[in-house]
């Protein structure tokens, strides 16, 4: 059937039936529906919407465009958790070899980093030697024989998500709640898995700033990968500060090193904990939460996850020797600056939207796809709502490729910074998703 009618009849808010949706996903895949007419119908789409039944037949045929992974059953569940993202988020790096070390296979397809969001596959090449590109059999081979691998998405992977995504970041039309959740659900269907995560950001730096928003998108969802077979759950968690004390490629695989040492920011540890609990849980491998999150620090905290990291850094080629002596040298950006305070003070809020602004600015971020990224630069040692700073005390260190950029950077995350005498109390970093079913 010609590719118009359909437009046309998502344009004046009529609906498509699963046959069409297939049709129109596959030959958009094969080059026959130019971007034109795919553009216009993703802008009906974000101003019309889709049904429960048209979401669920958009997500099938995007993650048929391509592969599906198929695993034999060796009584590990295969297991991944999405993260809506946000600044700091290096949540995948220690939660990856965590719940390997718990008993789960983990075939986890990241992507990069687009605007202030870091992205997972950025951070893991700026590991000396690591490679993020695994042929399909390689990544089966590697979960089979060291229970995880960290991979991005392949021609052959949900291909058409690829060429839908890239379209819609061109054309204004990424905030549809129904084309997030296909996007993100295709891609996770099509690795074969049993269970999934999705922690849903919510925050001034968060995709979907408004809760009631981010909690809407979670529970479309849920239900959509609990209808596609996949035991799906989710949690909100604020993204109105940066998460951990780092922000940039480098620096933020040096954090999740500690956490994998047993250190690091508290609100890391707890994101990685509770995204660990809830696949346990969800597995059956835990009565409730509380002693998913009891079982998932006591191995955490073990140092087998430590090891098992450099084990997968091998895997995928990663240089481990070059990887420790990187840990243990000095910072390898250009230019490192601290900004001081300039009063005694309680920090009262941190900016995550500047901060992210800034970090991306300084080179670790992209504004297109294609954009190189800077695997050294951008800011650690930042500061957390709540902290007492004295005067002449660094809010925040900076990583640049020159001392103009550092200056440039310091000029601008000043504002990031306000301080009080008091500061007021905080949310909670994670809450639940509301049990109201909601519109998808």
């Amino acid at each position: 059937m010609p590719f118009l009618p359909l437009l046309e009849r998502k344009r004046d808010g009529g609906p498509l039936t699963a046959e069409e949706i297939a049709g129109v996903v596959a030959a958009f895949t094969a080059g026959r529906i130019p971007d034109s007419q795919m553009a216009a119908f993703l802008m009906a789409v974000l101003f019309r919407g889709l049904s429960t039944a048209e979401t669920r037949a958009l997500t099938l045929a995007m993650r048929d465009s391509g592969d599906v992974l198929r695993w034999p059953d060796d009584g590990r569940p295969v297991v991944d958790k999405h993260s809506t993202g946000g600044v700091g988020d290096k949540i995948s790096l220690p939660l990856v070899p965590l719940l390997a070390r718990l008993g789960f296979r983990v075939p986890m397809i990241s992507g990069r980093g687009l605007g202030i969001t870091g992205g997972t596959l950025d951070k893991l090449e700026a590991i000396p030697g690591f490679t993020t590109r695994l042929p399909a059999d390689r990544l089966q081979r590697q979960v089979a024989d060291l229970g995880a691998a960290m991979a991005g998405q392949t021609d052959r992977l949900v291909p058409a998500d690829r060429r839908l995504y890239a379209l819609r970041d061109a054309t204004g039309t990424v905030p549809s709640i129904p084309l997030i959740t296909a996007s993100i659900l295709s891609k996770k269907l099509a690795e074969g898995l049993d269970a999934l995560v999705l922690d849903v950001k919510h925050g001034r730096a968060a995709f979907m700033p408004h809760a009631a928003r981010a909690a809407e998108l979670a529970r479309g969802m849920v239900a959509l990968g609990n209808a596609c077979g996949v035991r799906t759950v989710a949690f909100l968690s604020a993204m109105d500060a940066p998460l951990g004390r780092a922000a940039g490629n480098w620096l933020e695989v040096v954090e999740a090193e500690e956490i994998l040492a047993g250190r690091g920011p508290a609100d890391v540890r707890a994101l990685v904990l509770e995204g660990a609990a809830r696949l346990l849980s969800a597995a059956g491998r835990a009565a409730d939460l509380a002693a998913g999150r009891a079982a998932a620090a006591a191995e955490l905290d073990s140092g087998r996850p430590r090891e098992h990291w450099r084990r997968l850094i091998a895997a995928q080629d990663g240089d481990v020797a070059a990887y420790e002596r990187r840990l243990a040298a000095p910072p390898a950006a250009p230019c490192v600056h601290e900004l001081p305070a300039t009063e005694d003070g309680v920090v009262q809020d941190v900016d995550a939207r500047l901060v992210g602004e800034v970090v991306r600015d300084l080179g670790a971020g992209r504004f297109r796809q294609e954009d190189a990224v800077h695997p050294f630069v951008g800011v650690d040692a930042l500061r957390a709502p709540g902290e007492s700073v004295r005067r002449g005390e660094a809010l925040v260190r900076i990583h640049a490729a020159d001392e103009a950029a550092a200056q440039r950077a310091a000029d601008r995350l000043r504002a990031a910074f306000p301080l009080a005498a008091a500061a007021p109390p905080r949310p909670p970093l994670v809450t639940e998703v509301p049990a109201d079913a909601g519109p998808l």
